[in-house]
C-alpha cells in the first residue's frame, strides 16, 4: 500500500509529517495559553493556566473536570474505567473531609472536581513511564482530549474577561435595529418565557446551562469503540466544539455585543451605580428604529453575542447526533430547539446572532471534515461560501441596519434564505462524501436442459 521511498515506507514519512504537525499545533496552543495568561494577569485575574493549576488544590467546578475524565476514559478498558472513577471519587472525598476539617473556603460552593484532574494527570504520567509505542500514544491522546475540554472552559472564561475589559463600547443598537427585519424574535420569546414561568424558565435554564453535558453524551457515543479499536474516529464532536470555542471569541473582539437583556433590559442596570441600558424595554417594548450608534458599557459583562456560540454548539450537537440511536437523535433535536428558545427567551441574544451562529457552525464543521478527509472541490466551495455568507451578515448588521429595519419584508427573507442556503449546501456536500454501496451483481439465469 505504501511504496518504498528513500529506504523507508511512505507510511513512515506520513506519520513523521503528522507528528511534526501535531507538535507545531501543541506549541501554538501553549503559546496561546501563555498569551491569555499574561492578558488576564494584566487585568488582575488568574488566567487559564493558573486556574488549571489551582484545580489541583482549590475546589473547582466539577462539571468540566468530570466531563474531561469521562472523555479520557474512552481509551481505557472497563476495569480501568472503574478504577479511575473510584480513585477520582476517593480523592474528592478526602479533599472534602480536609476542607471541612480546616474550615476552608469553598469556590462558589463547589466541593468536588480535584480528583478527576489528579486522575487525568496520573494517567499522563503512566503513559510516559509505563506505556510504549501505540499504547502510549493512544493514552496520551485520551488524556489530552480530557484536559482540552477543561482548558477550553478556562480559556473561554478568560476570553470573555478580555472582551469586557478591552471593548468599552458595544454595537447592540446596530444589531437590535437590524433585528427588526426578523421581527424582534428575542422580544417575542421573552414574553413567551415570562408567560410560562416557572416551568418554562426552569426547563430552559437547565438546557442552556447543561449544553456541555449533552455534548459529552454525544461525544461518548461517537468514541465508544476507541478502547476496542485502539484508535480514535477520523472526526468527532469534541473537535468541532473546541474549534468553535476557540474562534468564536475572536469574532466577539471584532463585533462586541452584550445582548438585549443587558442593552435594553435590567441585565446590568445599576452596576457600579450606573444604568448602562439604553432603556428598560425588553421584552415588552421593541427597540425603537433610530439611527444606531455605538454605546458605552461596563467592564464586567462579556461581549459574547455575535455570533451565538450556544447556537453554534447546539447545531454541532444536532449534526453529530444524526447517526446515533433514535433517543440521541431526539435529544439532539430537542437540545437545538430548546437552546434557540433559551438564548432568545432569556434575552441573551438577538435573532441575528442565531442566524450567524448557524452559519458559523456549519462552516467550521465543513472545514474540519474537509481537513480530515482531504480537501476537494465541493468542500472548498462550501467553506468559502459559508465564510462569505458569515462575513456578509456581519457587514449587513454593521453598515445597513436602518435599511434592514425599514424594509423587513426584503431583508428578513434574505437573511433566512442566506442561512438556509448554507444549510442546503452542507447537506448536499456531505451527501456527496458518503460512501456509495456498489450494486450487487445478479447471477445470470441458467437455461433448463432440453
Amino acid at each position: 500500500m505504501f511504496p518504498r521511498k528513500n529506504g523507508r515506507s511512505a507510511f513512515a514519512a506520513w506519520r513523521q509529517r503528522r507528528a511534526l504537525l501535531w507538535a507545531a499545533v501543541g506549541v501554538a496552543a501553549l503559546g496561546f495559553l501563555i498569551t491569555l495568561e499574561i492578558a488576564a494577569r494584566r487585568y488582575g485575574q488568574p488566567g487559564p493556566i493558573t486556574d488549571q493549576v489551582n484545580g489541583l488544590i482549590l475546589a473547582p467546578k466539577p462539571g468540566p473536570l468530570y466531563g474531561g475524565l469521562a472523555l479520557m476514559m474512552v481509551v481505557l478498558t472497563w476495569r480501568q474505567r472503574l478504577i479511575a472513577a473510584s480513585v477520582a471519587i476517593g480523592i474528592d472525598v478526602a479533599f472534602v473531609l480536609v476542607r471541612y476539617a480546616v474550615d476552608a473556603k469553598m469556590t462558589d460552593g463547589h466541593l468536588f472536581g480535584n480528583g478527576a484532574l489528579w486522575v487525568m494527570l496520573g494517567y499522563a504520567v503512566i503513559a510516559v513511564t509505563r506505556r510504549t509505542g501505540d499504547e502510549r500514544l493512544l493514552l496520551l491522546k485520551g488524556v489530552g482530549l480530557g484536559l482540552l475540554l477543561v482548558a477550553g472552559r478556562k480559556t473561554g472564561d478568560t476570553w470573555l474577561l478580555i472582551t469586557a475589559k478591552t471593548r468599552p463600547t458595544v454595537l447592540d443598537q446596530y444589531v437590535a435595529t437590524a433585528d427588526h427585519a426578523l421581527g424582534n424574535p428575542s422580544w417575542l420569546a421573552g414574553r413567551i418565557i415570562k408567560a410560562t414561568d416557572p416551568i418554562g424558565t426552569h426547563l430552559l435554564h437547565l438546557v442552556y446551562a447543561q449544553l456541555a453535558v449533552a455534548a459529552v453524551v454525544v461525544a461518548l457515543y461517537q468514541l465508544r469503540n476507541v478502547a476496542v479499536e485502539r484508535r480514535f474516529p477520523r472526526h468527532h464532536l469534541v473537535r468541532t466544539f473546541l474549534v468553535i470555542g476557540l474562534l468564536g471569541p475572536a469574532i466577539y473582539m471584532l463585533f462586541p455585543v452584550v445582548g438585549p437583556v443587558f442593552a435594553y433590559g435590567p441585565g446590568a442596570s445599576g452596576t457600579g451605580g450606573v444604568d448602562w441600558a439604553v432603556a428598560n424595554l425588553w421584552p415588552h417594548t421593541p427597540s425603537p428604529i433610530n439611527t444606531p450608534h455605538t454605546m458605552s458599557y461596563d467592564e464586567i459583562t462579556p461581549r459574547n453575542c455575535m455570533p451565538s456560540l450556544h447556537t453554534a454548539w447546539a447545531t454541532a450537537i444536532f449534526i453529530h447526533s444524526r447517526r446515533a440511536p433514535r433517543i440521541l437523535r431526539f435529544a439532539g433535536t430537542f437540545w437545538l430547539i430548546a437552546t434557540l428558545g433559551a438564548t432568545l427567551g432569556f434575552g441573551y441574544h438577538y435573532g441575528a446572532d442565531l442566524v450567524a451562529g448557524v452559519v458559523f457552525a456549519l462552516t467550521i464543521e465543513a472545514a474540519l471534515r474537509s481537513l480530515e478527509r482531504g480537501w476537494d472541490r465541493p468542500g472548498i466551495q462550501l467553506v468559502i461560501y459559508g465564510a462569505t455568507v458569515f462575513a456578509a451578515l456581519l457587514v449587513l448588521y454593521r453598515y445597513l441596519p436602518m435599511e434592514m429595519a425599514t424594509h423587513p419584508w426584503v431583508f428578513g427573507p434574505l437573511l433566512i434564505l442566506a442561512m438556509t442556503s448554507v444549510v442546503y449546501g452542507y447537506v448536499r456536500t456531505t451527501k456527496l462524501w458518503e460512501p456509495t454501496a456498489a450494486p450487487t451483481r445478479q447471477p445470470e439465469p441458467q437455461l433448463e436442459p432440453v
